[in-house]
């Protein structure tokens, strides 16, 4: 009779689905409570970036190694082993992940410059397109009702934010680099889905964040972007920039991501978009327009669908 070691061994070897299929992710209320908060998080990332002084690859940069300083005794301390335990494929993937995180926010932030917000926060948000079409190539077919949901939910997104796609050369650019910043998302939430599977959150994300964190410094470096001279205020902007649309944000949703899938995930995101226009307007008076309210309910609407197909698709595995 085979042992309980024995046992837990050929399930360890198992080999494990793609991410994306439904019988992969186990999500909770924990899940959905951090969920939540990460939203939360990352919708304040628009309006502190707008009211920080700095260039903005900068403040790409900062608040990713900000990040690392935060992260480095808990990683050195608690998840030392784990690190020194990672195998090649999950660093490789790791590394990986930071690079496309580097690429996200390389492309998008300078392009808020470059373009209107409203081209540019459109264009960026396009993510859970490219998560389905990449996991699709890998075999997973997104059933109908998830593509119907996330297609709703980047509706509300333009409802929200209006198209006004400009034929300036300048405009064109940085409309092509928020679209760049949206598939470059796209790689880094199905490479975290797929590291979360084994690693946990603070060993995943402080090898991804350091390496961004490195890719952005070069950048800032070839690109003679000012790393200092800042105010006290504008550091104050960037640590809290660190702490609640890095930590609480990106850290957050890596963590959620092992659970509800990236599928679910990419298109929950969609929620920054609302949360930043709230945001904006009960701290810097800016008031939302009026299509704000049906845009939130058109998201909102795409994303209970994915979720739907999402559970379809978990109740019909094989047990």
């Amino acid at each position: 009779m085979p042992t309980a070691r024995a046992a837990r061994a050929s399930a360890s070897t198992a080999t494990p689905t793609a991410p994306g299929d439904g019988g992969r992710f186990h999500s909770g209320p924990v899940d959905v409570a951090l969920l939540t908060v990460a939203i939360a998080g990352v919708s304040l990332s628009a309006p502190l970036a707008a009211a920080t002084v700095a260039p903005a690859l900068a403040i790409a940069f900062w608040r990713n190694a900000m990040a690392v300083g935060a992260l480095t005794p808990f990683a050195l301390w608690r998840h030392r082993g784990e690190l020194r335990g990672m195998g090649r494929r999950t660093a490789l993937l790791s590394v990986g992940a930071g690079a496309l995180l580097a690429v996200h926010f390389g492309a998008w932030l300078p392009s808020l410059h470059m373009t209107s917000v409203a081209s540019s926060t459109a264009l960026v948000t396009t993510t859970p397109i490219w998560t389905a079409l990449l996991l699709r190539l890998r075999g997973h077919r997104p059933p109908t009702l998830a593509w119907l949901g996330m297609g709703l939910a980047i509706l509300g997104v333009v409802i929200l934010t209006g198209v006004d796609l400009s034929a300036s050369p300048r405009a064109l650019l940085g409309d092509g680099l928020a679209l760049l910043g949206g598939i470059a998302a796209a790689g880094y939430v199905l490479l975290g889905a797929e590291v979360r599977r084994s690693v946990s959150t603070t060993a995943y994300a402080y090898v991804c964040y350091t390496t961004t964190s490195v890719l952005l410094l070069l950048t800032c470096l070839v690109a003679g972007a000012e790393l200092g001279g800042y105010s006290g205020t504008t550091w104050l902007r960037l640590a809290a920039l660190t702490v609640t649309a890095q930590l609480l944000g990106h850290t957050l949703i890596n963590r959620v991501v092992k659970g509800l899938g990236p599928s679910v995930t990419s298109t929950a995101i969609l929620l920054e978009t609302p949360g930043a226009a709230l945001i904006a307007a009960l701290w810097l008076g800016q008031m939302p327009p009026v299509a704000a309210y049906p845009a939130l309910a058109v998201i909102l609407v795409g994303l209970g669908l994915v979720i739907m197909a999402d559970g379809k698709g978990a109740s019909n595995e094989p047990g």
